[in-house]
Formats: C-alpha cells, sequence, structure tokens
C-alpha cells in the first residue's frame, strides 16, 4: 500500500462546526510548561495561557495529525500566533505535543537525522539566496517538520514496500544538488575566483552531510519532499 499524506483538515473543520471537543484532559496543572526545543529558545507557558491554547486549538489535539504547515493553516483564528515569531512557537509547541505521542526517548535517533537533515537543506539554501528572514524562521521551524516526518514513519512502517537499494537514486539527487551548486556559483555576486571556489567546496560540504544521512528510501523522499515544498525560487 503506498504511503500517502493525508489532509484531514476538512474532517477537523466539519467536527469544530458541530461539536466543541472536550480537550480538559491535556490541561497543566503545574504553574508554568517549560518546552526546551533541540533549536531556538525555551518557551514558558503559564498554566492559565496553556489551558487557553489547548481550548483554541483542538487541531493541535486532534487524533488525526497533520504536517505543521497544515495544522496550522487550518485555524481560521490563528491570532494568537499570527506573527512570523508567532508562527516559530507554534511550530516549537506542536513539535513537542506530538513528541509525546511518538515517544521521546525510543525515537531519538531518527529525530536527531531528520532535524541534521532538514538543518542541511536550509542552510544550503540559505546560502543559494544569501540569507534572509525566511531561513531564520525555517530553522526554528526545522523541529515541527521532522517530528511529523516521525510520525508519518511510525504509521506506515509495517506498510513500507520499498527496501530496495536506494545507491542509484540518492546518487540522481545528491548530483542535482552537486550541479545546483555549480550553477548557482556562476551567478554569485562575487568578485574573486578564489572565494567562489571556497564557496563551492563549503557548500558541497553540505551535500556532503546529506549524503551520510541519507540512509534508506523513506529518509530520501522526506529530504526531497522538504525541498521541494519550502525552497522553490526563480
Amino acid at each position: 500500500m503506498p504511503a500517502s499524506k493525508t489532509n484531514h483538515s476538512d474532517t477537523i473543520g466539519e467536527i469544530s462546526k458541530t461539536k466543541k471537543t472536550d480537550n480538559t484532559k491535556y490541561y497543566i496543572t503545574k504553574d508554568t510548561l517549560i518546552i526546551t526545543p533541540e533549536i531556538n529558545d525555551t518557551l514558558k507557558y503559564e498554566k492559565e495561557e496553556f489551558n487557553l491554547i489547548v481550548d483554541n486549538h483542538p487541531e493541535l489535539f486532534s487524533e488525526y495529525t497533520q504536517d505543521p504547515y497544515q495544522c496550522y493553516n487550518c485555524k481560521a483564528d490563528i491570532t494568537d500566533f499570527a506573527s512570523e515569531c508567532g508562527k516559530d512557537n507554534y511550530f516549537i509547541l506542536y513539535a513537542h505535543l506530538l513528541k509525546q505521542k511518538n515517544g521521546m526517548d525510543n525515537n531519538k535517533v531518527m529525530r536527531e537525522k531528520m532535524i541534521a537533515i532538514y538543518k542541511n537543506i536550509n542552510s544550503l539554501f540559505a546560502q543559494f539566496q544569501n540569507g534572509g528572514s525566511y531561513f531564520g524562521h525555517q530553522n526554528a521551524r526545522i523541529i515541527g517538520y521532522a517530528e511529523y516526518s516521525i510520525y508519518l514513519y511510525l504509521n506506515i512502517k509495517d506498510d513500507i514496500q520499498k527496501n530496495y537499494d536506494i545507491s542509484k537514486q540518492k546518487g540522481i539527487y545528491i548530483k542535482s544538488l552537486r550541479q545546483l551548486i555549480e550553477d548557482e556559483n556562476k551567478i554569485a555576486n562575487i568578485t574573486f575566483e578564489t572565494a567562489k571556489i571556497e564557496r563551492s567546496k563549503e557548500l558541497n560540504k553540505i551535500v556532503d552531510n546529506l549524503n551520510k544521512l541519507i540512509t534508506n528510501n523513506f529518509y530520501l523522499h522526506r529530504t526531497q519532499e522538504f525541498q521541494y515544498s519550502n525552497y522553490e525560487y526563480y
């Protein structure tokens, strides 16, 4: 059975129209909730503040977990997370909550690997575009994307059939990134040729990292999905 990303936003929307979900079981009783993400600064929520989020954001507690981008956009009123920094915090909170569902320690290695893959992709395209606030915000949101990838894997692993050797597919993908580096370097606003050569070396080191991190079909396709969904430039 082929794996596919299911969009449950319509289902969640219909439920919310007809019945307000009681998520009071997710309330915290201690005075403060402290979230220490793998990336970005620590988040702190007072009890009343967090419990209000529980009431206002049932999408974060639904049994049907969407990817963080879909989850964020399925909520019509997102005013409490409306700014770019607010969106960062939403992704961090999303990752924290989903991590409880996925399991903290038993998926630690996969979590570290997915975060590393996504950070390398973000870093590569940040270099191509000479930086910008988008990449800083993406860096904060990476843990949300990574946690969703773990959730996806845990829900499809028993149905995975594509266990063939991916070396040729991965080779083509890695080669495409190296070609992109070569093409981007041709139009880079860098005066000295030695600086271009050094830049090419540094960017290819990022691709070297990706080459080591992508070890199976799942990692390959999650890497490609993350790149093609988030980094499109003309």
